[in-house]
């Protein structure tokens, strides 16, 4: 049975105001009472943010890495111990499942994802390990994320000699580790720490210089950099080409394309060699001048027509109101999109090329003499 993960200690803290009643951050803090302020501490100073909503598991065994490694996206069979990675779990068809960060460190995997998806995964998880010497728990841990190029300054509080690299981890004292990750910001980190050591592990940072900021800062800086997350940036039809995930560990990416087989990968192949994503993900402009925000979910049109799908909408202090959007790959980036009650455009920079030479059509161009 899987323990329900309920509101964040670190809700009592001054000013802290809860997550919106329903949404996935309901559990932790969206703002402590200056949204933009909190965003531009994490972009140009060093903010704290908790994550501890997250649910962590662990997965020990000697074939921990060698098992995971084929019932997922990954090539992670050879990841080296204090080693990160992102990683899917794909339904028969290619469509993204589940989306999850991991570790290996001192003989274990950790392992977190969405709070919602987590105790379905453990479950698709434990069906699976059938011989292998492989065993998935939830672990009763907690994440909290430092964000800012003045993380270095918090290097004694840590604990640590040095920051590690990107994906890269080190264990710290206490338990837990610090691990490095590449977005949203360029000096990003997480905290995967025991769960009764979260609120005295926010006193530290905080008494050290780390500013509280909530879960919208998060999310601001997350939208800005064109990271998904799943559930809200993606539907039940996402494939993994459509937001952005395909590349091995190298390419920050969750999907490795020369590894061996997977649930899925079918689908991944096809599309890389042969098709292009039926949509792409991409950065939208709002209107701010409406008076609400449009809801995940909505339908994007252009012309009255539907052409995609609104995922998060977010105020960013320097970009005013965004979202991400699944929006079909033939729609132009001049093209003047309605998202609700909403105006939108298309950020141009944030269009993906897909214009690369495809294995498949050159071998099939090369069989007919083209």
């Amino acid at each position: 049975m899987s323990t329900v993960i309920a509101s964040s200690p670190i809700l009592s803290a001054h000013g802290a105001v809860a997550g919106a009643t329903g949404s996935p951050d309901e559990p932790v803090a969206w703002h402590y009472g200056d949204p933009f302020g909190e965003q531009r501490a994490a972009a140009q100073r060093v903010a704290v943010v908790d994550r501890s909503h997250r649910f962590v598991l662990s997965i020990t065994g000697a074939e921990r890495l060698s098992w995971l490694h084929t019932i997922s996206s990954q090539h992670i069979a050879e990841l080296g111990d204090g080693q990160s990675a992102e990683d899917l779990d794909l339904d028969l068809n290619g469509r993204v499942l589940n989306h999850f960060v991991l570790t290996d460190l001192d003989a274990t995997v950790w392992l977190d994802t969405e709070t919602d998806r987590g105790p379905a995964l453990l479950d698709f998880l434990r069906k699976m390990v059938f011989w292998a010497d492989a065993r998935p728990e939830q672990a009763d841990y907690a994440v909290l994320s430092l964000l800012g190029p003045r993380v270095v300054d918090l290097i004694d509080t840590l604990g640590v000699t040095e920051l590690p690299e990107v994906y890269a981890a080190v264990a710290l004292t206490g338990g837990g580790f610090l691990r490095r990750m590449p977005w949203p910001t360029d000096h990003s980190f997480d905290l995967v720490i025991p769960r009764d050591q979260l609120a005295d592990w926010w006193t530290r940072l905080t008494g050290a210089g780390a500013e509280p900021a909530g879960s919208w800062t998060f999310e601001a800086l997350r939208v800005a950099a064109l990271r998904p997350r799943i559930g809200l940036d993606t539907d039940d039809r996402t494939i993994p080409h459509e937001a952005r995930w395909i590349g091995g560990v190298p390419e920050r990416g969750a999907v490795h394309l020369d590894k061996g087989c997977y649930r899925g990968q079918e689908t991944v192949a096809r599309v890389h060699n042969l098709g292009k994503p039926p949509r792409h993900l991409v950065l939208l402009h709002l209107d701010g001048s409406a008076d609400e925000r449009p809801e995940v979910g909505t339908d994007v049109t252009a012309g009255g027509r539907t052409v995609g799908r609104l995922g998060t909408v977010i105020d960013h202090y320097e970009y005013g109101p965004i979202a991400l959007a699944l929006i079909k790959r033939a729609v132009p980036a001049e093209t003047e999109l309605v998202a609700g009650p909403s105006a939108a455009a298309i950020d141009p920079d944030s269009i993906p090329a897909n214009d690369e030479p495809q294995a498949g059509r050159l071998a099939i161009d090369r069989l007919r003499g083209r």
